[in-house]
């Protein structure tokens, strides 16, 4: 049944005839647009995708952190039949201590990277309004995060096994996080540049073969062509300076100039890599 009302047209939603057509001339104008949000700032970003990545690879890399450390505890047993003491022991120590962050910052984090960018996962964070920075430094300081306890448990080993001091192991207070920045920001970089997931792969474990051999075997005992390849090895520079920490008179200032380097080239290598972001991200 139809009401009465309903067909005569006066019901209470209906138009009244005597009102006429509204002009549309007549309507409102539609407002300014409402002003974006502002963009969100470095370090708020930054710490918002460090926590981010952090919760995200706690569960899924710490069975790789112990086998980075595994790895390197496992390399210093081998060296222990071949090296009795002395410079080559600290060597030995020192580049068995910062491959571990190799392992993780170098290895994985091209990896990651290469991962995200062949599955669409910068699609994401591209979206989002943070600064490329804040997200290459957020995965790379969560990456890195997961050096530290491996790297303190490898030099500790270490230094019991050569019977080295361990007066000065505070310094890995700083060569944790400035080795780990510059190998980080190349780990990061050849992920994003690298065209397919695989050849990622390929440039982390040649990066982290490079960082093995070039950082655990002493210096003095490598042929020259190789002793300049290995000047030009991030982690070097993080293995003298820890390395130098085992005298019984560190020199400091040879120490602070190597930890110079790796901050110099940890800002370059991560400037790169937000760049290569950029690139990646708008493809």
């Amino acid at each position: 049944m139809v009401p009465a009302e309903a067909v005569a047209g006066t019901g209470a939603g209906a138009p009244d005839p005597e009102a006429g057509t509204p002009d549309p001339g007549a309507w409102p104008e539609d407002g300014p647009a409402a002003p974006l949000g502002p963009r969100a700032r470095l370090f708020p970003a930054l710490g918002a995708v460090y926590r981010a990545q952090l919760s995200r690879a706690r569960v899924a890399r710490i069975p790789l952190l112990f086998v980075a450390t595994f790895q390197s505890v496992g390399i210093m047993i081998l060296m222990r039949g071949v090296v009795d003491g002395g410079d080559e022991a600290r060597a030995v120590v020192s580049g068995a201590s910062v491959l571990v962050v190799a392992f993780v910052a170098l290895n994985l984090l091209a990896q990651y990277f290469g991962q995200l960018r062949a599955g669409g996962g910068l699609d994401h964070y591209a979206t989002l309004p943070v600064p490329p920075a804040a997200v290459v430094l957020g995965a790379a300081g969560a990456y890195a995060s997961f050096t530290v306890p491996g790297t303190v448990v490898t030099a500790v080993t270490g230094c019991l096994l050569f019977q080295l001091p361990m007066a000065n192991l505070w310094i890995l207070a700083a060569v944790i996080p400035l080795a780990g920045a510059a190998l980080a920001g190349l780990g990061a970089a050849l992920g994003l540049l690298a065209p397919r997931p695989e050849l990622a792969t390929l440039c982390g474990q040649l990066g982290m073969s490079a960082a093995l051999l070039l950082g655990v075997l002493p210096a003095g005992r490598l042929p020259a062509p190789i002793g300049y390849a290995r000047d030009l090895l991030p982690s070097t520079y993080g293995v003298e300076a820890l390395g130098r920490s085992f005298d019984a008179r560190p020199d400091w200032w040879a120490i602070g100039a190597d930890l110079g380097v790796c901050a110099a080239v940890g800002v370059l290598s991560l400037a790169v890599a937000a760049w290569a972001y950029r690139r990646a991200a708008v493809r």
